[in-house]
């Protein structure tokens, strides 16, 4: 890692001179906001059904919460890269919680849209891919920070294993309102994990701006960004991941619920996606150390859409779901290592939170637009289909777009 990199950041010591120790850490951070934000499908219909709202009006809700997720990252980012990540994280792990708290208030569409669309997403975006990655990759020599990402997501994947069932038995036995107060807790369990990975270190040496960067501040990394194709590329396929991701969290129950199955297949989907991302994502982090990362990204758009093809060929029984749920796992998150690689490939680790969180940006815009047209197929049409073949279409555009990408660092040439 060169001193341009370094920056306020600590040294690659890290966390007791260790790799696995931060690692964990970031990935318990990563288990407790992801298993928050890809449980949420679970309370769609409980809440249409004990509200006057159709699904309409909570999938615009959440679809907001989608877009507002996107909106707060570079915030945070460029929050940590100059003030330290402590003071974000905590900060999103108590407006998380507020959001789960206030959405059983959230008997209408805006009291709703306030928890789901602002505070909790607010809160989710501190603890996500941008911070937690660049926290643990600055503090680790390039040939093991795709590793690093591919470990740290497979800990969120575990989160949608672990948080998927009890929310549904909690549902299921008591209320919706109390899987939204265990979802609360876990948010401020958070906290703890977050201090200890951002416990003060030795001072790191100073920044030291390299012979070839055309400026070490943030603004000029961001201008810079914002001329190379290379990184819009990857904005535009990281674009078509959103919708995909956000599409499937949302409406995956109200698939199941269509092809006249209960609950419990809708949330042993969902944990089996889980459990399979983590593979996914580890091979994904391995991968990149030896193949480019471009190919890795076009190959796995490529297979979702090969994937979605033939699930809706197939006949919706429990098996196809489960089997879908298997093959959605193995890419679901996995575009997250690779892409946060060919982040820091390009511009190095110093701004990685906020250039990576701008990426991010792009994927809950298309996060947006998948939940909120789930949710028009429904109101409209009374099944997804469009939606399905609309998804198809944006992967394989995401597969080709990525295949230009250059992923030398183009601010050196």
């Amino acid at each position: 890692m060169d001193r341009a990199d370094a920056g306020q950041n600590p040294s690659p010591a890290g966390v007791s001179g260790g790799f696995w120790v931060p690692v964990a850490l970031a990935g318990v951070i990563l288990m407790t906001t992801l298993g928050i934000r890809q449980t949420v499908g679970l309370f769609v219909h409980p809440i249409v059904a004990e509200t006057s709202m159709g699904i309409a009006s909570v999938s615009m809700a959440l679809a907001i919460g989608q877009l507002m997720w996107g909106v707060f990252q570079p915030f945070y980012g460029a929050w940590a890269d100059k003030k330290g990540p402590f003071p974000a994280l905590a900060t999103g792990a108590a407006l998380l919680a507020c959001g789960q708290i206030c959405t059983i208030w959230g008997t209408s569409f805006l009291p709703l849209t306030v928890a789901q669309g602002l505070l909790s997403p607010a809160g989710a975006a501190a603890g996500s891919f941008p911070l937690l990655i660049g926290i643990v990759a600055a503090r680790l020599p390039a040939d093991k920070r795709s590793l690093s990402g591919g470990l740290i997501n497979a800990g969120g994947s575990l989160g949608q294993f672990a948080f998927a069932p009890v929310v549904q038995s909690l549902i299921s036995l008591f209320h919706y309102s109390a899987g939204l107060l265990f979802l609360a807790f876990a948010s401020l369990a958070s906290i703890l994990p977050a201090w200890l990975l951002c416990r003060p270190r030795k001072a790191a040496a100073p920044a030291v701006p390299s012979r070839h960067d055309p400026g070490s501040g943030l603004r000029q990394r961001l201008r810079l960004a914002l001329r190379t194709p290379s990184y819009l590329f990857l904005h535009a396929g990281f674009f078509t991941c959103g919708f995909h991701v956000a599409f499937l969290t949302t409406h995956l129950p109200g698939e199941v619920s269509l092809c006249g199955h209960t609950a419990s297949v809708s949330a042993t989907s969902l944990s089996i996606i889980g459990l399979c991302n983590i593979a996914g994502s580890v091979f994904a982090g391995i991968a990149g150390k030896y193949w480019p990362m471009k190919y890795i990204l076009a190959a796995l758009y490529a297979f979702r859409a090969l994937l979605i093809a033939v699930f809706l060929l197939c006949p919706k029984n429990e098996l196809t779901f489960y089997l879908f749920a298997v093959g959605t796992g193995l890419t679901w998150l996995a575009t997250v290592p690779p892409t946060a690689g060919i982040v820091g490939k390009l511009f190095g680790t110093r701004y990685l939170a906020t250039l990576f969180g701008l990426t991010l940006l792009s994927h809950q815009i298309g996060g947006f637009l998948g939940a909120w047209f789930g949710g028009l197929a429904l109101q409209h049409s009374g099944n997804l289909l469009w939606v399905w073949h609309l998804d198809i279409a944006l992967a394989l555009f995401a597969a080709a777009i990525n295949l230009p990408i250059r992923e030398e660092r183009e601010a050196e040439c």
